[in-house]
């Protein structure tokens, strides 16, 4: 027979699951705070806003993106993991979340568990880009260079863990070179342009306005396959070095323990809204195509690159930075 104690636990318990049940089905009945843990005007910033635009149409109330940088997206993801799991605070997800997992030996939060993951936008890939005054015009060029001459050749990156860096570490392991990485914090395009610096995986979007220059060869694009933007600029994999294959993917994620009539609901919406043909040529402009996937297969894929990131950052031997 229950105690008076465990009775009353058991009632509140089903009032609290009565009154979320209920919350989960008018959902949304008021503004939801979505926080980006990178700056405004950063990739994932930008994407997550064009996305959520639609999406705040599509779900009747307006989705308020929230810039909370700090300590390479750990502040923002920190705050969104113990916030209430009710749907009205959300985080934009990314590959980020894996770097944060190797940067650090200690989070306040745990990326595989923390976090419901959503809905993916999209993948935005990498071009591989060099100097024209070093003269490769192909990735072939580059690693017979880098072979020619071991430990001669530098490439540049965003910061220790950022996609440009880890995109040159595939390439590095792929075609097992040995070339020297150096890390910039926003001049890594320029050093590249100026000769300094021999090649760079930047963002294509990052990139666009320097194509035209007249101080760059595109070799390739990092992904599996060519993008709509680069149609004469072939895949990392075609250029024989699937294994480089490396792009930034950039999502929806809630608090662990979110209701699943709240993230079906917040799905379906931004997988309604990625079919807009307005928006997918908006994301087109910002180098990102479109993924849509289930809420299982999007959960699985994020668990899988979790895992890869940590593989990547062992093979490349980067250590915790703290």
């Amino acid at each position: 027979m229950l105690s008076r104690r465990a009775f009353a636990g058991a009632i509140l318990g089903t009032v609290v699951v009565a009154a979320r049940a209920a919350d989960a089905a008018s959902y949304p009945s008021r503004p939801v705070r979505v926080i980006s843990p990178f700056p405004a005007g950063s990739a994932s910033d930008t994407v997550a806003r064009v996305v959520l635009d639609k999406v705040s149409q599509l779900i009747g109330e307006p989705m308020v993106v929230e810039a909370r940088p700090g300590a390479g997206g750990i502040v923002g993801f920190a705050d969104v993991a113990k916030a209430d799991p009710d749907g009205y605070t959300l985080v934009t997800s990314s590959t980020s979340m894996g770097t944060g997992l190797v940067l650090h030996a200690q989070l306040p939060y745990d990326p595989n568990k923390d976090f419901e993951p959503i809905a993916m936008f999209g993948v935005q890939p990498n071009v591989l880009v060099a100097s024209t005054e070093s003269g490769f015009k192909t990735v072939a060029d580059l690693v017979a260079a880098a072979k020619a001459k071991p430990g001669a050749l530098t490439f540049a990156s965003a910061g220790i863990g950022s996609s440009s860096h880890m995109a040159g570490e595939k390439l590095k392991l792929a075609a097992n070179i040995d070339v020297r990485h150096i890390p910039f914090k926003d001049q890594g395009l320029t050093e590249v342009m100026a000769g300094r610096i021999d090649f760079y995986f930047i963002p294509l979007a990052a990139a666009a306005s320097a194509l035209g220059s007249g101080k760059l060869n595109v070799l390739a694009v990092s992904s599996a396959k060519r993008v709509p933007l680069l149609p004469d600029v072939p895949s990392i994999a075609e250029a024989g070095y699937p294994d480089a294959e490396f792009s930034f993917w950039l999502g929806l994620s809630a608090p662990a323990n979110t209701p699943r009539e709240v993230v079906d609901k917040l799905h379906q919406a931004t997988e309604t809204a990625l079919l807009d043909p307005a928006l997918q040529q908006r994301l087109a402009n910002l180098g990102v195509e479109p993924e849509q996937m289930s809420v299982e297969a999007f959960a699985k894929f994020v668990k899988d690159d979790l895992a890869a990131t940590v593989q990547l950052a062992k093979a490349a031997h980067i250590e915790p930075v703290d």
